[in-house]
């Protein structure tokens, strides 16, 4: 199974996806960071310290918990990665400690950072304020209203949150204004880019420091079940979460992966962001990737009730992994992703985020293909606060009990 490990090449494509397709301008600081990040992985210390705060900051590692309860209402077992008890809430402090400590080291003192649902934002302004760089988060101005709670926690942080009002007012315009910020400041200024997408290096980047996930939950599903999983779930927005979880699993050939989309209201066009359900080859940002795109090659609307998920493209990686026929990709709605939402709640005690509840709503609805004997993680992505009042505006819009 070791060719379907996927590394990318020299020039950062992970077969015909990926690359660097960006301005000019940009070329030499993401080539320095290519050479930068190459030394630092190599280098002991850099690991040292990077696992000391994991351990020490943000609370590494995270329990990978049987959800007895769960269990019994799906026939089969299941256990929770819970990325939800790291600090700041959610998985994305990972990568941003991680590219934090590479800016430090390349003598950068100003952080850039683009956020959806608002947990990179968070986890952004968070180590930025424990090393004392300024920090500057580009949001959409649709996002900055469904997650105000996460702007709240940034600008508490320290962190300025510049509110985006072009497009659609979500995570791709985010991004944009965060690369036209750095195509300006390049010789100050690290953009820590959240997911495992954009020009390389950033997807093997953001890999590599959120592959903690996956390397934590192998470790402890031996000790706790003496065998391997039979499937790993996780959704898929760029994908960091996904791929930090399913990467140290891929040379064990009988685990099976399931990468879950944004269904949102149907695979309509403009009403959902599940890109291998109905995109095609293009580029977007950086990198070529399957993009939910027109006949034109105009980028579409995309929809999803998680603003995490709510992104017309996805990490060059997970598409080399579909073509590989390595990873499924499915795909779960709002519909069922608020129903993932009440039954972990219900069943568990956990609020998750709306972003890993559309990997609950899918198992709800997908039940019947697992066995009685299979073993299967679900990343458990985020918690679930800042998404409280999109979930009581929304019951209260359907009716929806309480």
């Amino acid at each position: 199974m070791s060719k379907h490990v996927t590394q990318p090449d020299k020039h950062g494509h992970f077969g015909p996806y990926g690359g660097m397709y960006v301005p000019e301008t940009l070329m030499a600081p993401l080539t320095e960071l290519a050479d930068q990040y190459a030394k630092a992985r190599r280098d002991a210390s850099f690991r040292k310290e990077l696992a000391y705060y994991l351990r020490q900051f943000v609370g590494r590692p995270t329990p990978l918990y049987h959800a007895a309860r769960l269990s019994k209402e799906l026939g089969f077992t299941c256990y929770l990665k819970r990325e939800d008890l790291c600090h700041t809430g959610a998985h994305k402090i990972n990568n941003s400690l991680g590219q934090v400590l590479l800016a430090r080291r390349m003598g950068k003192k100003r952080i850039i950072a683009e956020t959806g649902a608002g947990q990179h934002g968070v986890a952004t302004a968070t180590v930025s304020a424990m090393f004392g760089l300024e920090c500057v988060i580009y949001m959409g101005k649709v996002d900055m209203e469904r997650q105000a709670l996460n702007v709240s926690r940034m600008r508490r942080l320290g962190a300025t949150v510049v509110a985006v009002t072009a497009g659609q007012q979500t995570l791709k315009e985010a991004i944009s204004e965060a690369m036209r910020d750095w195509v300006g400041n390049v010789a100050s200024t690290h953009y820590i880019i959240g997911s495992a997408l954009g020009a390389h290096p950033y997807p093997m980047m953001v890999r590599d420091f959120q592959s903690v996930i996956g390397r934590e939950a192998r470790a402890q599903v031996l000790k706790a079940a003496g065998r391997l999983p039979n499937w790993l779930i996780a959704c898929v927005g760029g994908g960091s979460n996904a791929i930090g979880l399913f990467h140290p699993f891929l040379k064990d050939a009988k685990v099976r992966m399931i990468g879950v989309e944004a269904g949102g209201e149907g695979i309509r066009a403009g009403k959902h962001a599940a890109r291998f359900a109905q995109g095609k080859l293009g580029i977007l940002q950086g990198t070529k990737t399957f993009v939910l795109q027109d006949q034109h090659g105009q980028i579409m609307l995309t929809h999803s009730v998680s603003a995490g998920l709510d992104y017309a493209a996805v990490g060059p990686e997970h598409s080399q992994l579909r073509d590989l026929g390595r990873v499924e990709y499915g795909y779960a709605t709002d519909v069922q992703a608020m129903e993932g939402v009440n039954a972990l709640c219900r069943l568990e005690g956990i609020l998750p985020a709306l972003e890993t509840a559309h990997s609950v709503g899918y198992l709800l609805h997908h039940r019947d293909r697992f066995r009685k004997k299979d073993l299967v993680i679900i990343n458990l992505s985020g918690r679930g606060d800042k998404d409280v009042q999109q979930m009581e505006a929304w019951d209260a819009e359907r009716g929806g009990a309480r």
